[in-house]
């Protein structure tokens, strides 16, 4: 079943007089539970699609549908909305809040969403079990490693357990022991829970586990090949 559609999208960026193209009449279509990586080097497109599939930004030309929302005729509202109850993010530059404990930052979403304390305890501790960093939870962002941080975020993604993850360069600051651990906790919330995983990512370790592989090039469609077992 068909959970995001980009139809014919293209974003151009303004740099005074400048037009920069991000993405040139991108046409693809994800399905629920996929577990996707948009390969491909940097400059090529990778984190504007995500953000497009995010609600964080509105096509230039083109559709981005998700569900029965289409981000061109959604009002803000709508958007922020969509995104706080279906989407997480796990952003490369992690976006905690520095004043938050580590706890509280990955509680954030549930606390938007109303969640009893309870709950978002029980979800936030075993979460942080599982990547490594618990007894971590009262520290605040600033006395965290790179790759602290980054767990912190991706427990915050996963806590509310919504039906699209999105993550750019998921692994970027992580060893490869932790990386490995990481993806097969993804794996499992898709397989289980059917969570949808979109990456952007140049990292062979997620390209390797994904089953399938969106490759872009200068903001065009360069290959989309679907791995089977």
């Amino acid at each position: 079943m068909s959970l995001i559609k980009l139809k014919n999208v293209s974003k151009i960026y303004r740099l005074g007089s400048q037009k920069i193209p991000a993405l040139t009449d991108l046409s693809l279509v994800f399905d629920v539970g996929e577990f996707v990586v948009l390969a491909g080097p940097s400059g090529s497109g990778k984190t504007t699609a995500l953000n497009l599939i995010g609600c964080l930004d509105r096509p230039t030309a083109g559709q981005v549908i998700i569900g029965d929302l289409d981000l061109q005729s959604a009002s803000s509202r709508q958007l922020a909305d969509f995104r706080l109850q279906h989407i997480g993010f796990i952003f490369q530059s992690y976006n905690l809040i520095p004043v938050l404990t580590a706890a509280e930052n990955a509680e954030f979403t549930l606390m938007l969403q109303k969640v009893p304390k309870q709950i978002r305890r029980q979800r936030v501790s075993k979460l942080f079990a599982e990547l490594g960093i618990d007894g971590l939870e009262g520290r605040r962002p600033a006395d965290l490693s790179g790759g602290q941080q980054q767990r912190v975020a991706i427990a915050r993604a996963m806590a509310a357990e919504p039906h699209v993850i999105l993550a750019d360069e998921p692994t970027a600051n992580l060893d490869s022991h932790t990386a490995e651990e990481l993806l097969e906790l993804m794996r499992r919330l898709n397989r289980e829970k059917g969570t949808t995983f979109i990456f952007s990512s140049h990292d062979d370790r997620v390209i390797s586990q994904a089953r399938r592989v969106i490759r872009l090039e200068d903001g065009h469609l360069a290959a989309d090949i679907t791995i089977t077992a």
